[in-house]
């Protein structure tokens, strides 16, 4: 020892700086330090060539340094594992040492340097940073991938990674500090590839392995694989929540790195001109090291393993296509944009392939010439001489083959050499350095290169470089220098590295184990040689070395990894049929499943949850004929999976449903249970297998299991096989994973649920069987789960109650029956439970009921939801809330049906709803009230029952009781409705609508009752009516004159307005008249619109009950009429009027040549008599006589006129009718008694004291104007034998006398009346006027008559006319005497009744009087008296 100190003394002065005596506290520590550095240099002592020998003293040594050193490690204290001199002695010597042993070929050795090595990792790790790398990447991983290692050594290697894969700190630790660092390899990746490899067996042939060999190291594989799942499961254990025991596993792991908030910048050195690169490196290795402390950062870290990944697939795309590499990096960031961020990369990036770097660098781009001028710029020739320079600088790149871009790189090589040493006198310039430099290149290529076969000698290379110096020569001697060291070592271009694993053509040729044993000898030496060097490379170097805290980590290793995992381990369970390959591969997918699932990796977790899925070999056509041991526990171990990490399954419960459902098949099959199995009754064949020989079983056919015959023997051992399946363990856990839904998580149990009714959904597809195993396990999990919060039971609902609707509907009936079924049990029992105000759960519960209702056209399904309801109605009705929604909906899905029972039953339940359940729970009932009423209206318009429709009617006016009863009860959600409006859009409305409908939509019998109970309500409860409900109500109920929505044919529509419309219009006045004051503003100008429609309607009927009832509201309201109103009133007679004056009379021309014969054949006049009489034209063809359509319409105008002069005269002077005063005044005139007043002018009554005169003189008008079209059509004689001939009204030619006369009578009357009206002085010169007018024409329009009978019905109008002017005072008898007296003269020559006559001589004998020209008779007055 003694010996060896100066010299430890020189060492150390050279590698540490400062003497190592300040280093040690202690003498003991310098000695420790120095036995130690001597064993370590002792077992590096070389073995004897050959063979080794045990025995020998060598050997011995080297054995019993290493047992020494290892004994030394293990047991080192606290001051060997931290003081930093030892670290570097470790660094030093140790790891150099290792280098060396650790590929020994002598398995103790090889085997004593791996226990070493495990200690280091274990103990020194956090120093060993790269030593450990070296380890790794130049040895295990390289021993376990070339092919040509003896089995005995990838042995010795897995074995120890099997204790380093078992813990998981080093795992996870191996990861962040190596797939995570940009400079180191990805060693974490390496390894699980290559373990993968083993574990899949392949390459194991080459080895010439035995079976025995190759089955314990594929095992082994596994098993290290699966330690590392396991350690990462065990790593990220506390996220992970056990459903089944709902605490965390693992106390709480004390949060102080979370809280280490303190994250360090990251300065992660991209290849830039910004930082200057780390120099700690004494080779590429660590060159861009990171910046970082040894903190965990998990985000920091899947930050760099990104960074990485890009830089490795940017280095891939430049050594196929530079631009791109380069352009790529840039894209990412990683890569900055100068020319010189791009030459410090291609100088220090070690993986690029040296032949692109010199084609890029050489090309005549401009762009790449900047960079290669920054390249070459980076070099520092300082101080070297020529040929070592160039050697530098080619070292770098391989030079291009093209002579343009030799050129280019030696031209500027020249330039920065001369750049650099400034001081040098041998060149004159840059051109005699470029020249030299070219042919020292040439030299190189001519001297070494095989393809050259003349070799130049030193005198030709001298006489080439003649005159290179500014012409003249350099010295021979320096030239001949140059030859010499050209012609003893070529100038080595870089080559691009190949990896020294052989490739496979290599394989075939290693013959005999003999040769395998001298090539693996020879690459284990090199081995060597590379470790060696390396670790002498990093032995200074310091990398810190991040000891990995978080969980977060696993995720991005899984993600990393998790191919080759489920590679190996579906190789695995897919080729070998040993128990314990199967039991590792199954507990790998299991812990792979875990990782994913804690760490919510939907893809990776369902690939393993398929695969797993897959090898129980029940999802596949042919799979149970094949079902071994294997699949057995797969199976389990798919159910075990499914019991544990439920929370996390997400998507992959579809695959392990599936699986279970199959399962149950498979349980039919083992168990020798025969018979078809459909729905979960047993029907069909019973007892063993019947039938011909050859016919196989149905679910055998089912399962895919037989082709064409049956091989009964195959049949037995397969139920053998399957028996298992059917073992109390796999049933119970079967039912664990059922019963023990209630346990997972809000979202699981929708993943869970979602996917359970999928495969309810494939079952039941099954045309010849289908199966009821899930739909079953839907009703069991629902009453599981029934007990959730409602907001996790909504969202199962709404997923199991869709799956209901779609099954609900099922064609096949047996199927539909049990969902119903199921459905009405679960109902009930979620009906028990009763629902609080405001929620709605009941109404989602029910909907299946419905959409089933809805689509399913099974009379049989149908009754059956019927029924199902109505026993919910009997036994639930007190829990009922939200659900009387849908149970209405049902029932009025129900009510249109044509099946009498299904109607009969649910009018039935309807009825008992709204008189007894109505009775007892109104308030609870009362957000479906409007539903019930729908309902009722539903029944109603059923044609097909005419009784039930009858009884609906009944029981919506009974409806309206309990709106009248309760109105306070009424609530609504709708905020835009006011609270006092509740009453009416919750009740009555609906109600009155409903009502409107049946109106609408019914036969005659039914909508008139409807009409009648419409109306009863409203004159029963109107009293309480808002004036807006008002206006609401009569929109609906105009809606029955509303011509878009009358029947089509005519016949109907005849029907429809001579009936319903008429009906509607005296209800709708009455109406008016009872709540005259609410509705005076809202309705009358509606009423008033309406019954001009009606006017306007081609129907007599309609258009007599138009003026009838305008009549009706003015006599009966008048009284209380505003001015304004009889505005209205009067507008609206002049309205009808003018649009009712038929003026087409005049102007109608028959078509020429129509009727020509003048008249019609006898059968179309009777028709056309006929037509008259019923004067209802509706029934009339007008395809064969186009006119009377037209004649028919002008017919009904010609009636409304008449009425309306009526309607006017009535409402004037009702109760005085125009016919009575007619009759009086005749009988006065047979009396001759005109002094005596006839008592009709009593002064109050009719409307004609509340009409102002303006009013007056305009009905005057319209009166006036008819009477003018009257004479006009009569005088017409031309006209109406036209009309006459074309068959317009029957036997006579037609006329308008009535009304004629009749207006003319009316307008007098008036006018008469308001002359003798002492309140209207202020009008009585126009009256008076009026009156000469009126009166004049007349009278000269009688002079012109020439048919009697056109004089005849004038008789009466004479009278009235003459009998009115005579009581006048005689001031104004004056002036109209004097008017008329010619034209009085001139009737004197018609032959006039007596009556008429008497009353004329009245009028003469009373001129005379007035004129003064006779003394009146005194005895005549005398006469009179008497």
């Amino acid at each position: 020892l003694k010996l060896d100190l100066p010299n430890f003394m020189t060492e150390s002065g050279n590698s540490s700086g400062p003497t190592p005596g300040a280093k040690f506290s202690h003498i003991l520590q310098k000695d420790a330090f120095l036995v130690f550095r001597s064993l370590c240099k002792l077992s590096m002592k070389p073995l004897s060539d050959g063979p080794p020998d045990p025995k020998s003293h060598e050997l011995r040594s080297k054995i019993l340094s290493l047992q020494l050193l290892l004994s030394i490690l293990q047991n080192a204290g606290p001051v060997f594992r931290t003081n930093e001199m030892f670290i570097n002695a470790i660094k030093q010597y140790l790891c150099v040492a290792l280098s060396k042993n650790g590929v020994s070929s002598v398995p103790e050795v090889f085997e004593l340097s791996l226990s070493i090595f495990l200690t280091l990792l274990s103990n020194f790790k956090t120093h060993l940073k790269m030593q450990i790398e070296v380890f790794f990447k130049e040895i295990f991983l390289y021993i376990l991938e070339t092919s040509t290692s003896s089995f005995d050594h990838k042995w010795m290697v897995i074995q120890t990674l099997t204790r380093i894969c078992a813990d998981a700190q080093s795992v996870v630790d191996i990861y962040v500090n190596y797939d995570c660092d940009l400079n180191a390899a990805n060693i974490f990746e390496r390894l699980v590839n290559d373990l993968s490899k083993i574990a899949q067996g392949r390459g194991s042939q080459e080895l010439g392995m035995s079976n025995v060999q190759e089955l314990s190291l594929r095992k082994k594989g596994l098993e290290c694989l699966v330690s590392i799942l396991k350690c990462m499961v065990e790593w990220s254990k506390d996220q992970y929540v056990n459903p089944n025991s709902q605490t965390t596993l693992g106390q709480e792991k004390p949060t102080e790195q979370d809280s280490n908030e303190t994250k360090h910048p990251e300065t992660i050195n991209r290849y830039g001109s910004l930082n200057s690169l780390d120099s700690t490196a004494s080779s590429g290795i660590g060159s861009y090291s990171t910046q970082m402390s040894g903190t965990d950062n998990p985000e920091q870290f899947e930050v760099l393993k990104q960074q990485k990944e890009i830089i490795e697939q940017g280095i891939d795309l430049f050594n196929k296509k530079p631009k791109r590499g380069i352009q790529y990096l840039q894209e990412q960031g990683m890569l900055g944009t100068t020319p010189e961020d791009i030459a410090q990369f291609l100088h220090q990036e070690e993986r690029l392939d040296s032949t692109q770097v010199g084609e890029f660098l050489g090309d005549n781009d401009k762009f790449n010439k900047e960079v290669m001028y920054a390249y070459v710029d980076q070099h520092d020739f300082s101080g070297k001489d020529f040929v070592s320079a160039l050697r530098m600088f080619l070292e770098g790149f391989r030079l291009p083959g093209e002579a343009q871009k030799i050129d280019r790189l030696m031209e500027k090589f020249a330039a920065r050499y001369l750049e650099c040493n400034q001081g040098q006198t041998l060149f004159a310039s840059a051109d005699t350095a470029y020249v030299l430099a070219y042919s020292i290149i040439m030299l190189t290529t001519d001297l070494h290169s095989p393809q050259v076969k003349n070799k130049m000698t030193k005198e030709q290379y001298i006489k080439m470089n003649r005159g290179i110096n500014d012409s003249k020569d350099l010295p021979e001697e320096y030239l001949s220098a140059i030859y010499n060291e050209i012609a003893g070592k070529k100038i080595s271009m870089k080559e691009t590295k190949e990896l020294t694993i052989p490739t496979k053509s290599s394989k075939q040729s290693v013959a005999s184990e003999k040769q395998r044993r001298l090539l693996y000898n020879l690459e284990m030496e090199q081995m060597a040689k590379t470790a060696k060097a390396l670790m002498e490379a990093v032995s200074h170097v310091q990398a810190p070395f991040t000891s990995a805290t978080h969980l977060e980590h696993v995720r991005p290793m899984f993600k990393l990894a998790w191919t080759p995992f489920l590679a190996a381990f579906s190789v695995g369970l897919q080729d070998c049929d040993d128990t314990e390959v199967a039991s590792l591969c199954l507990e790998g997918i299991r812990c792979a499943i875990r990782i994913a699932c804690i760490f919510n990796i939907q893809l990776e977790r369902d690939a393993y949850v398929q695969a797993l899925a897959r090898f129980t070999l029940l999802t596949v056509s042919s799979g149970i004929t094949e079902m071994k041991q294997k699949n057995i526990d797969t199976i389990k171990t798919l159910i075990t999976v499914a019991h544990t990490d439920g929370n996390y399954l997400g998507n992959s419960w579809h695959e392990i449903l599936k699986c279970i459902s199959q399962l149950e098949l498979a349980q039919l099959i083992g168990t020798g249970v025969k018979p078809r199995y459909i729905s979960g009754t047993v029907r069909g064949r019973e007892g063993s297998f019947t039938g011909t020989k050859d016919q196989a079983p149905d679910e055998f056919v089912g399962l895919g299991l037989v082709g064409g015959n049956v091989d009964w023997k195959q049949i037995a051992s397969i139920q053998e096989s399957i028996g298992e399946t059917s073992s109390q363990s796999v049933v119970v856990a079967v039912d664990r994973i059922f019963t023990g839904s209630t346990r997972l998580d809000g979202n699981a149990i929708v993943d869970f649920v979602r996917w359970l009714c999928a495969v309810s959904m494939d079952e039941l597809l099954s045309a010849t069987h289908p199966r009821m195993f899930s739909l079953q396990k839907i009703v069991e999990i629902s009453y599981y789960n029934m007990g959730r919060i409602r907001l996790q039971w909504s969202r199962i609902w709404e997923v199991i109650g869709d799956h209901f609707n779609k099954v609900g509907c099922n064609p096949n009936e047996d199927v539909a029956i049990f969902a119903v079924d199921s459905l009405r049990q679960l109902s009930m029992k979620f009906l028990e439970k009763g629902e609080l105000a405001n929620f709605r759960f009941q109404k989602d519960f029910l909907r299946p009921f419905e959409h089933i209702m809805k689509r399913n056209r099974s009379p049989t399904i149908r009754d059956m939801v019927v029924r199902c309801i109505a026993q919910m109605v009997n036994s639930q009705a007190a829990n009922i809330r939200s659900g009387w929604k849908n149970i209405f909906s049902v029932f009025h899905l129900a009510a249109s049906d044509q099946d009498e029972s299904i109607v009969e039953l649910a009018f039935q339940t309807t009825g008992h709803i709204v008189t007894i359940v109505f009775e007892k729970h109104f308030p609870a009932t009362i957000d479906s009230f409007q539903d019930a009423v729908k309902c009722l209206s539903e029944f109603a318009c059923n044609a097909a029952f005419p009784d039930t429709s009858m009884e609906a009617i009944r029981l919506i006016r009974h409806c309206a009781k309990y709106v009248s009863d309760r109105p306070q009860e009424y609530t609504s959600d709708d905020m835009n409705v006011a609270p006092e409006d509740r009453v009416w859009v919750r009740g009555w409305f609906p109600i009155l609508f409903e009502l409107s409908c049946i109106i609408n939509r019914c036969k005659l019998d039914v909508r008139t009752r409807g009409l009648t109970v419409m109306f009863e309500i409203m004159k029963t409860y109107g009293h309480t009516y808002e004036k807006h409900w008002w206006q609401d109500l009569f929109r609906i109920v105009f809606r029955i004159f509303d011509n878009m929505k009358l029947p089509e044919q005519q016949t109907e529509k005849a029907e429809w307005m001579t009936t319903t419309c008429n009906h509607a219009l005296y209800a709708i006045c009455d109406v008016f008249t009872q709540y005259l004051e609410v509705l005076s503003d809202v309705l009358l100008d509606d009423i008033f619109a309406q019954l001009y429609w009606c006017v306007q309607q081609d129907n007599e009927q309609l258009a007599r009950s138009g003026t009838n009832c305008l009549e009706n509201v003015v006599i009966l309201n008048g009284e209380k009429f505003t001015l304004e109103i009889w505005d209205k009133t009067c507008t609206c007679m002049l309205d009808i009027f003018k649009t009712t004056i038929p003026h087409a009379l005049l102007t109608w021309r028959p078509v020429s040549g129509e009727f020509g014969s003048g008249s019609l054949s006898d059968t179309k006049e009777k028709l056309v008599s006929f037509l008259w009489l019923t004067s209802n034209f509706l029934f009339l063809s007008f395809k064969e006589f186009p006119e009377q359509k037209l004649f028919a319409a002008l017919l009904i105008k010609c009636v409304v006129q008449l009425e309306l002069i009526q309607t006017i005269d009535n409402i004037v002077f009702f109760p005085a009718t125009s016919k009575k005063e007619d009759a009086e005044n005749l009988a006065a005139a047979q009396r001759d008694a005109v002094e005596f007043d006839v008592h009709v002018d009593t002064q109050d009554q009719g409307m004609y004291r509340f009409l102002t005169s303006q009013q007056l003189f305009k009905l005057l008008d319209c009166l006036l104007e008819s009477h003018r079209f009257a004479k006009a059509f009569n005088s017409n004689n031309e006209q109406r034998t036209a009309l006459w001939k074309a068959g317009f009204k029957g036997k006579s030619k037609p006329n308008l006398l009535k009304q004629e006369t009749s207006s003319l009578a009316c307008g007098l009357r008036i006018l008469f009346r308001m002359y003798m009206d002492e309140s209207r002085t202020s009008a009585w010169e126009e009256v008076q006027q009026r009156l000469l007018n009126v009166c004049s024409e007349a009278l000269s329009y009688f002079l012109t008559l020439t048919s009697e009978s056109h004089r005849e019905a004038w008789t009466n109008l004479l009278l009235l006319f003459l009998t009115k002017v005579l009581k006048i005072s005689d001031e104004r008898f004056k002036a109209h005497a004097s008017f008329y007296y010619p034209l009085l003269c001139e009737i004197m020559q018609f032959d006039l009744i007596p009556e008429l006559r008497a009353v004329l001589r009245r009028f003469f004998l009373r001129i005379g009087v007035v004129f003064q020209i006779s003394q009146p008779p005194e005895q005549e007055s005398g006469i009179s008296k008497q």
